[in-house]
Protein backbone atom coordinates (compact mmCIF):
# COMPACT_ATOMS: atom_id res chain seq x y z
CA UNK A 1 0.00 0.00 0.00
CA UNK A 2 0.99 3.22 -1.22
CA UNK A 3 0.08 6.96 0.76
CA UNK A 4 -1.91 8.67 -1.89
CA UNK A 5 -2.54 12.97 -1.84
CA UNK A 6 -6.12 13.90 -1.77
CA UNK A 7 -5.32 17.10 -3.82
CA UNK A 8 -3.96 14.75 -6.78
CA UNK A 9 -6.51 11.62 -6.68
CA UNK A 10 -9.68 12.44 -4.71
CA UNK A 11 -11.94 10.22 -3.26
CA UNK A 12 -15.40 8.60 -4.19
CA UNK A 13 -17.37 7.73 -1.16
CA UNK A 14 -19.70 4.93 -2.88
CA UNK A 15 -22.80 2.59 -2.09
CA UNK A 16 -22.45 0.12 0.35
CA UNK A 17 -19.49 2.07 1.69
CA UNK A 18 -17.29 1.64 -0.87
CA UNK A 19 -14.16 4.34 -0.76
CA UNK A 20 -12.74 4.39 -4.71
CA UNK A 21 -9.14 6.37 -5.53
CA UNK A 22 -9.78 8.30 -8.52
CA UNK A 23 -7.67 9.03 -11.40
CA UNK A 24 -5.44 11.83 -11.34
CA UNK A 25 -7.31 15.33 -11.10
CA UNK A 26 -7.33 17.70 -14.17
CA UNK A 27 -9.99 20.31 -13.22
CA UNK A 28 -11.31 20.08 -16.33
CA UNK A 29 -14.54 19.06 -17.18
CA UNK A 30 -13.80 15.78 -19.22
CA UNK A 31 -12.25 15.06 -15.67
CA UNK A 32 -15.79 15.45 -14.36
CA UNK A 33 -17.60 13.99 -17.31
CA UNK A 34 -15.59 10.61 -16.36
CA UNK A 35 -16.23 10.69 -13.27
CA UNK A 36 -19.65 10.82 -13.72
CA UNK A 37 -19.72 7.88 -15.89
CA UNK A 38 -17.60 5.81 -12.96
CA UNK A 39 -19.67 6.55 -10.58
CA UNK A 40 -23.28 7.91 -11.32
CA UNK A 41 -24.80 5.00 -10.88
CA UNK A 42 -24.57 5.09 -6.58
CA UNK A 43 -27.24 8.38 -7.80
CA UNK A 44 -27.58 10.83 -4.79
CA UNK A 45 -25.72 8.96 -2.47
CA UNK A 46 -22.21 9.12 -3.96
CA UNK A 47 -19.58 11.83 -2.73
CA UNK A 48 -16.51 13.12 -4.37
CA UNK A 49 -14.10 14.03 -1.12
CA UNK A 50 -11.48 16.27 -2.51
CA UNK A 51 -9.24 18.77 -1.84
CA UNK A 52 -8.17 22.17 -3.09
CA UNK A 53 -5.80 24.61 -2.50
CA UNK A 54 -7.23 28.56 -3.49
CA UNK A 55 -5.29 31.92 -4.07
CA UNK A 56 -7.93 33.93 -4.96
CA UNK A 57 -12.18 34.33 -5.24
CA UNK A 58 -13.63 31.90 -7.40
CA UNK A 59 -14.80 32.81 -10.95
CA UNK A 60 -17.79 30.82 -10.70
CA UNK A 61 -21.38 29.71 -8.20
CA UNK A 62 -22.21 26.26 -7.86
CA UNK A 63 -25.41 24.58 -6.59
CA UNK A 64 -25.70 20.81 -5.51
CA UNK A 65 -29.16 19.94 -5.82
CA UNK A 66 -29.21 16.21 -4.80
CA UNK A 67 -27.52 16.43 -1.30
CA UNK A 68 -25.17 18.20 1.35
CA UNK A 69 -21.61 19.46 1.04
CA UNK A 70 -19.37 19.73 3.74
CA UNK A 71 -16.57 22.70 3.41
CA UNK A 72 -13.83 22.32 6.07
CA UNK A 73 -10.89 24.71 5.69
CA UNK A 74 -7.40 22.82 6.39
CA UNK A 75 -5.16 25.73 6.00
CA UNK A 76 -5.58 29.60 5.95
CA UNK A 77 -8.68 31.28 5.92
CA UNK A 78 -11.47 31.80 3.31
CA UNK A 79 -15.30 33.20 3.51
CA UNK A 80 -17.45 31.39 2.34
CA UNK A 81 -20.70 33.05 0.83
CA UNK A 82 -23.78 31.19 0.17
CA UNK A 83 -27.50 32.11 -1.53
CA UNK A 84 -30.31 29.96 0.02
CA UNK A 85 -32.97 28.91 -3.03
CA UNK A 86 -35.74 31.94 -1.27
CA UNK A 87 -32.44 34.10 -2.32
CA UNK A 88 -31.38 35.19 1.54
CA UNK A 89 -27.67 35.31 1.24
CA UNK A 90 -24.91 34.88 3.98
CA UNK A 91 -20.95 34.37 4.60
CA UNK A 92 -18.95 32.81 7.05
CA UNK A 93 -15.41 32.87 7.56
CA UNK A 94 -13.33 29.45 8.20
CA UNK A 95 -10.32 29.42 9.27
CA UNK A 96 -7.79 25.70 10.03
CA UNK A 97 -10.17 22.94 11.31
CA UNK A 98 -13.56 25.03 11.23
CA UNK A 99 -16.38 24.00 8.34
CA UNK A 100 -20.05 24.82 6.62
CA UNK A 101 -22.49 23.07 5.13
CA UNK A 102 -24.15 24.28 1.62
CA UNK A 103 -27.45 22.30 2.41
CA UNK A 104 -29.11 21.32 -1.21
CA UNK A 105 -30.08 23.48 -3.67
CA UNK A 106 -27.86 26.58 -1.91
CA UNK A 107 -25.56 28.23 -4.38
CA UNK A 108 -22.36 29.17 -2.79
CA UNK A 109 -18.56 30.55 -4.03
CA UNK A 110 -15.90 31.66 -1.70
CA UNK A 111 -12.96 34.16 -1.40
CA UNK A 112 -9.20 33.49 -0.45
CA UNK A 113 -7.00 36.66 -0.35
CA UNK A 114 -4.16 34.35 0.42
CA UNK A 115 -3.53 30.83 0.39
CA UNK A 116 -6.40 28.97 1.58
CA UNK A 117 -6.96 24.77 1.39
CA UNK A 118 -10.39 23.12 1.79
CA UNK A 119 -11.60 20.13 2.18
CA UNK A 120 -14.71 18.95 0.50
CA UNK A 121 -17.12 16.32 0.66
CA UNK A 122 -19.25 16.85 -2.21
CA UNK A 123 -22.86 15.19 -3.10
CA UNK A 124 -22.61 16.19 -6.82
CA UNK A 125 -24.99 14.72 -8.77
CA UNK A 126 -26.82 17.61 -11.13
CA UNK A 127 -24.20 20.48 -9.56
CA UNK A 128 -24.71 23.16 -11.29
CA UNK A 129 -22.68 26.32 -11.98
CA UNK A 130 -23.04 30.29 -12.91
CA UNK A 131 -20.43 32.95 -13.77
CA UNK A 132 -20.16 34.89 -10.44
Amino acid sequence: MNAIHIAEHPIHLGLGAAAVSEPRFTGSTDWYMAYVARHGSDGAEGRLVSMHTFHEPWKHWEMHPQGSEVVLCTAGRLTLHQEAADGSKRSVQLGAGEYAINEPGTWHTADADASATALFITAGLGTQHRQR
